[in-house]
């Protein structure tokens, strides 16, 4: 007789197909949300709101399966690869955008101000007076049209350089509630497994208080920017790439956020996780770990160095 236990296949399911209907409905009104088109925000909720249903139902599933017994070690081996998976494909989503800021500021815009003798004609011929600098606040059609440009660039930059001090700057305060966000969940995981789970409760419902402030600070420095420092998507690399990273990764804190918040209402009001069989969360903290890391790159390269 064979050692392994049998593994549990699921019925056959139609939530899948939903998922990539309210992905890619999420996806289209993101993009027209950004180019401005009629009703891409309407789009954009709507996708959105299909998606979060599949996940409820989805998630709802494979929940009373484990209650039920079903969910075999084979089977839970799969778990852990799935969402060690899913975190590496999240890593290269991120290395490209990061990728992306590496190219700019040490390739592009020194082409585009004409360091090297092979690109000082080029300089010379479309961008006359253009001169490399980061972060960028004067474009290539502002070196070049002067007040006839149409592509602007912002009038002040979030880099640390530009704050009066560290005390009121947003950024610094996001990284200290995020990193300390990192430690607070670690302590959650850590009086789970010793099977105390007051205080599991108690450090998890921390988390997600963080997350909730560190969003409310994000929120307050996008309005800063676009209100009262001219940065914005639309001036220039410098807000493109600002934008996109700091944007996505805010985008991820609150899936984070979230994810964490049901596992706190899971534990809190149902009782779920034991000290041996806890998954669902190890999972939600791994991603948050994982956001925490990408934060601190943030931090590095796009505000301290940026």
């Amino acid at each position: 007789m064979s050692s392994h236990s049998n593994y549990y296949v699921p019925e056959q399911s139609k939530l899948p197909i939903f998922a990539s209907i309210g992905l890619a409905t999420t996806v289209y009104g993101l993009a027209s949300t950004l180019n401005g088109r009629e009703n891409g925000t309407t789009i954009l909720f709507i996708g959105f709101m299909i998606f979060a249903f599949v996940l409820f139902r989805w998630f709802s599933i494979v929940i009373n399966e484990n209650i039920q017994g079903l969910n075999n070690d084979q089977l839970k081996r799969s778990y852990v690869w799935g969402m060690g998976w899913f975190i590496f494909s999240e890593v290269m989503f991120f290395a490209a955008f990061f990728g992306a800021l590496f190219y700019v500021r040490n390739f592009a815009l020194p082409w585009l101000g004409g360091e090297g003798a092979h690109d000082s004609a080029t300089n010379n011929l479309l961008w006359p007076g253009f001169e490399t600098e980061w972060p960028l606040m004067v474009t290539p059609d502002m070196a070049t049209n002067g007040e006839a440009a149409k592509r602007l660039g912002p009038g002040e930059s979030m880099s640390f350089g530009e704050a009066g001090s560290i005390w009121g700057w947003l950024p610094f305060w996001n990284t200290v509630v995020l990193l300390s966000s990192s430690v607070t969940v670690h302590l959650a995981h850590t009086f789970l497994k010793n099977n105390k789970r007051v205080g599991f409760n108690l450090w998890l419902g921390i988390t997600v208080l963080l997350g909730c402030i560190f969003l409310f600070l994000q929120s307050k420095e996008y309005l800063e920017a676009y209100h009262h420092m001219g940065l914005t998507l639309e001036s220039g690399i410098y807000g493109t790439t600002f934008f996109m990273l700091t944007g996505f990764h805010g985008a991820h804190v609150t899936l984070g956020t979230f994810m964490l918040l049901v596992m706190f209402l899971r534990g809190s009001l149902k009782g779920h996780f034991k000290h041996d069989d806890c998954f669902g969360f190890e999972a939600a903290s791994w991603y948050w770990h994982f956001v925490d890391v990408v934060w601190l790159g943030l931090f590095v390269f796009v505000y301290v160095l940026g």
